[in-house]
């Protein structure tokens, strides 16, 4: 896509001034960015701007973003197409008017779409990995090629969280770790396998939309809960079959005959005593120690949790079933004469149990959430009163998408904006050797709301004048609202 004449050089080299890195670039090559050539004089956006193409009946398959092709010229249909950012090139820095300020008709409403791919050195990534495997500790540094790019922060149900990115490894460091993390980022963020390296820790494989890789081994599930919320949901189906079970998990073992559940349910007391400490009937903290094995735990072996039963409460052929949160280890004992636990196969009635406690396991992914704060100066492509701007999306009179994937926009100030990488198109983000990253963004609001604003009134261009010169139509995700339709935006935001 032509970006129109630039001024050349005495070796007819053209300067590009679309990020501060100011390339000068001779015929037939691009910038340091891989986003901008010289083509016979002319600046040049190498990729095409992306379309969205909402042809498909709303209920219909989910429609994936493979299979790109050329926009082959047709009148575009305004309720049914979208302009992206993506391709669509930036102003920076914004003292000048967003590359596109595009109006269509929706439903008889004047709307109005202001697209630029903004340049973020105030960005991240926030990585949530499903296992319960012992990743490494929080706050560790998280490392690539051996440089820091960001950290474990706090855990959540059944997932280990990452915070990768921010300024502060973009520009705070040094200029290895400043273009490894930004090389990261922008892989993350396009959907590629990156291998990440936790000081104290592991070696993990992560890729958006794809099941962890942690020590070389692919994790198949997460935990359908806590050693307690399984003893909670599972305690009907094991009682009868068992005299006591032991759920082994990292953050909470669950014992059931102690269990509300097992009180409930009328089961006497066993005499188990557990490692650990307790914390209310049935529920222990800190059995183990953190790792790759059961529950994550470092144990491979169960029985190292358990002191002796006692004698008083205990008795020979007490019937014992250890498992795991995902049901990926279970071992059944029974106690000896001599109230040992002695290991045995697996009863028949035990097996559908524990197969239960795997079914319930929703299968194991990596989740990337690129996270970008938008309250700089690209507001000023869309408006010479930036805070106009910031206060229509607090208002929900602006809808903001990225790559026409809907985005969480966080409380508090400024524009920061959340969403997940799998919702657009491939090979969206981009990036400039500052270090920054480049992402699509669009700002979506009625005509008189844009105007109100005091958005750029001469450089709104009506939709069907755009040609299809350099552009790429893609069918829209199904489950993605479309941009375009008021009451989606509301809803959205409500």
């Amino acid at each position: 896509m032509s970006l129109g004449e630039a001024t050349a050089t005495a070796d007819d080299k053209i300067r590009c001034d679309a990020c501060p890195v100011m390339c000068f670039i001779k015929p037939g090559a691009v910038g340091a960015c891989d986003r901008y050539g010289n083509v016979d004089g002319n600046l040049v956006r190498v990729d095409p701007h992306v379309m969205l193409d909402r042809t498909i009946d709303q209920g219909g398959e989910l429609v994936s973003f493979a299979g790109p092709r050329e926009w082959d010229g047709d009148i575009l249909h305004q309720p049914g197409t979208f302009v992206t950012a993506i391709g669509a090139g930036t102003t920076y820095p914004d003292y000048k008017p967003a590359p596109f300020i595009v109006s269509s008709e929706v439903d008889g409403v004047d709307m109005v779409t202001v697209v630029t791919e903004g340049i973020f050195s105030y960005c991240g990534v926030k990585v949530k990995i499903d296992t319960d495997r012992f990743l490494g500790p929080e706050t560790a540094i998280v490392r690539v090629e051996g440089e820091a790019v960001g950290h474990v922060t706090s855990g959540e149900y059944g997932s280990q969280m990452l915070s990768l990115g921010g300024v502060h490894h973009l520009t705070g460091g040094s200029k290895k770790e400043g273009r490894v993390t930004c090389d990261t980022l922008l892989s993350l963020s396009n959907g590629k396998a990156v291998e990440l390296t936790i000081d104290g820790g592991e070696t993990v494989v992560v890729q958006a939309g794809k099941p962890p890789i942690v020590n070389g081994v692919e994790e198949s599930r997460m935990r359908v809960g806590c050693g307690s919320a399984t003893i909670g949901i599972f305690a009907k189906q094991w009682h009868g079959k068992v005299d006591e079970v032991v759920v082994v998990d990292d953050h909470i073992t669950g014992v059931l005959s102690e269990h509300q559940a097992g009180k409930l349910l009328g089961m006497p007391a066993t005499g188990l005593k557990m490692k650990g400490r307790r914390s209310t009937p049935g529920r222990y903290f800190q059995v183990a120690q953190p790792g790759t094995g059961w529950g994550g735990t470092n144990i491979s072996d169960p029985l190292t949790i358990l002191g002796p039963f006692d004698p008083k409460v205990a008795y020979p052929g007490l019937r014992l079933l250890m498992v795991s949160t995902t049901g990926e280890h279970a071992a059944y004992y029974e106690l000896d004469e001599n109230l040992v636990p002695v290991e045995m196969q697996m009863p028949e009635r035990l097996v559908e149990p524990v197969e239960r406690i795997a079914e319930n396991c929703e299968p194991a992914l990596s989740t990337v959430l690129f996270i970008g704060g938008a309250g700089g100066s690209l507001r000023a492509g869309v408006t010479e009163n930036p805070v106009r701007l910031t206060r229509s999306v607090k208002d929900a009179l602006t809808y903001v998408t990225c790559g026409g994937a809907p985005v969480y926009i966080w409380p508090g100030g400024g524009i920061t904006f959340m969403v997940d990488v799998t919702r657009l198109p491939e090979n969206a983000f981009g990036y400039v050797p500052t270090p920054a990253l480049v992402a699509p963004l669009e700002f979506t609001m009625k005509l008189s709301d844009y105007q109100e604003l005091g958005g750029h009134m001469d450089y709104v261009r009506p939709l069907s004048e755009l040609t299809a010169d350099g552009r790429l139509k893609l069918p829209q995700r199904l489950d993605n609202p479309w941009p375009l339709a008021p009451e989606r935006m509301r809803r959205s935001h409500g």
